[in-house]
């Protein structure tokens, strides 16, 4: 993605090598994470963030962006995080291999 890309929302979702990744603008500097909600498989691109954590749009759990914890009912199970840096204008996500 590009900075560009978060002018409108600081949470964007893409498709990367077959994944959906939700990417985050923070005041501290750009996150990702899984897109997928493990309660209800909601895009949490599509949730709104609080306090450094993202809201589950279907049922409103909370994830903390930075280390993907579940942090708030009904959401009990963590989410996956991956490194991300920033290469001038873009935003690069380091994903594990398949398997």
């Amino acid at each position: 993605a590009d900075i560009g890309d978060f002018a409108e929302k600081p949470v964007i979702g893409r498709e990367c090598d077959g994944r959906w990744i939700a990417l985050y603008r923070l005041e501290d500097g750009y996150f990702a994470t899984q897109n997928l909600c493990t309660h209800a498989a909601a895009l949490l691109s599509n949730g709104e963030i609080v306090d450094g954590h993202i809201e589950c749009p279907a049922h409103y759990g909370l994830f903390d962006i930075r280390t993907g914890k579940a942090a708030g009912a009904p959401v009990s199970c963590d989410i996956d995080t991956y490194p991300v840096r920033l290469v001038g204008e873009r935003v690069e996500v380091e994903l594990p291999a398949w398997g």
